[in-house]
């Protein structure tokens, strides 16, 4: 209650009266060092007449790593009784790319960072970028617990569920690799194109999945990585949903009989879905 008052005495005195504002919707809070929250919302592509070219890269390399303890810090605590590995992935799946994108669109980030245009890049990508960047101006303004507050207060409690996340898989690469094995099916990924933008110098990449050598799904991504799991994930998708295609994949494997071709459903991971998929399309 003390620092709101304190914030709003202050806003009698400042000058850039209307970007404290601003920030104080976003945040629930008054910031005190403006300057943080500018750089944080400021894409590398960004210039204007002054020549300012300070960005937000070295604050999403500190929101990045403060966001990893914020989130461990709460799903350590939520459940009591998951192992270490457990807890890795349901905080992967919380801080993965995709989601902060998601959750950077919801609280408004898209209409205020400044980049120039075009940006031919995923909007989500520099979205959840900026999304690091911010909790890293938070942490430089008003520390750790400040950043815990927001998080939960304005991300967790409305957009995340924590039961419902613990339950979605996420490492679609390791349960294709998974099914490989299982039916002596050789599992490869192949690298299909790899380019760079002039404009942003982002890496894209787009990889193919191939099961026996006989090509499953495609998927798009900034990283190798990024770009074979949403290939698996592809995959994954064909072979529990096509029952052709499966059982020629099988067809591959000499000594598989026919009680191969009928997979229990829960052998087949859930899709990666967020909460608002419940009433709209997701976005977790």
């Amino acid at each position: 209650m003390f620092q709101k008052l304190y914030g709003q005495i202050r806003l009698l005195f400042v000058k850039d009266k209307e970007s404290y504002l601003l920030f104080y919707r976003l945040l629930g809070f008054y910031p005190r060092r403006m300057s943080y929250y500018k750089v944080a919302l400021r894409h590398k592509s960004f210039h204007n007449r002054k020549g300012i070219t300070l960005n937000n890269e070295r604050l999403e390399f500190l929101g990045d790593a403060v966001l990893d303890a914020i989130v461990a810090d709460i799903v350590f605590k939520y459940f009591k009784r998951h192992h270490e590995g457990k807890l890795t992935n349901i905080r992967s799946k919380i801080v993965q790319r995709d989601m902060l994108g998601k959750l950077a669109e919801k609280i408004g980030i898209p209409q205020l960072l400044q980049k120039s245009q075009p940006i031919y890049t995923h909007n989500k990508f520099i979205y959840g970028n900026a999304f690091e960047a911010l909790i890293g101006a938070i942490y430089l303004d008003q520390g750790y617990d400040k950043c815990m507050t927001f998080f939960k207060e304005r991300i967790l409690d409305k957009y995340i569920d924590l039961e419902k996340i613990s339950h979605q898989e996420l490492n679609f690469k390791s349960h294709l690799l998974e099914w490989g094995q299982k039916y002596r099916i050789p599992i490869e990924y192949r690298l299909v194109s790899k380019t760079q933008n002039t404009t942003t110098s982002d890496m894209t990449f787009e990889s193919e999945a191939l099961a026996g050598g006989v090509s499953c799904g495609k998927g798009t991504g900034y990283t190798k990585k990024e770009s074979e799991q949403k290939a698996s994930k592809e995959a994954l998708t064909r072979i529990r949903t096509d029952k052709e295609f499966k059982r020629m994949l099988l067809s591959l494997n000499a000594e598989a009989d026919q009680d191969t071709l009928e997979e229990k459903p829960e052998e087949m991971p859930e899709m990666l879905e967020n909460k608002e998929q419940e009433s709209t399309e997701a976005d977790a």
